[in-house]
């Protein structure tokens, strides 16, 4: 069964940086290279919300509030996807959770995804 590990959470001061990793195990094959992957947060008291992803293709999608800011890259030979965080501010603090989509399509609505990592966390202190 693929099980997905979240890595890299931590504090870091505005305007700082953080990249965050999603390992994935388990993985038949080379098959981690047709998922679609996404990256979603949830601060506390708020839904969990869609950040950005990366399809089988290596298209990536992000949300208006990290465009600019956050890069989505992958590697498939380490079954790996990233996050990168750059110019953080105190409204990005959540725990970031990233998602395995099996089809490879990248989608905002967290129903779309088969696999979840169990989360990191991310603190922003102004």
């Amino acid at each position: 069964q693929v099980q997905l590990v979240e890595s890299g959470g931590g504090l870091v001061q505005a305007g700082g940086s953080l990249r965050l990793s999603c390992a994935a195990s388990g993985v038949f094959f080379n098959t981690f290279s047709n998922y679609g992957m996404g990256w979603f947060r949830q601060a506390q008291g708020k839904e969990r919300e869609f950040v950005g992803g990366i399809s089988r293709n290596s298209n990536t999608y992000y949300s208006n509030s990290v465009k600019g800011r956050f890069t989505i890259s992958r590697d498939n030979a380490k079954n790996t996807v990233y996050l990168q965080m750059n110019s953080l501010k105190p409204e990005d603090t959540a725990v970031y959770y990233c998602a395995a989509d099996f089809g490879g399509s990248v989608l905002a609505n967290r129903n779309a995804y088969e696999r979840w990592g169990q989360g990191t966390q991310v603190t922003v202190s102004s």
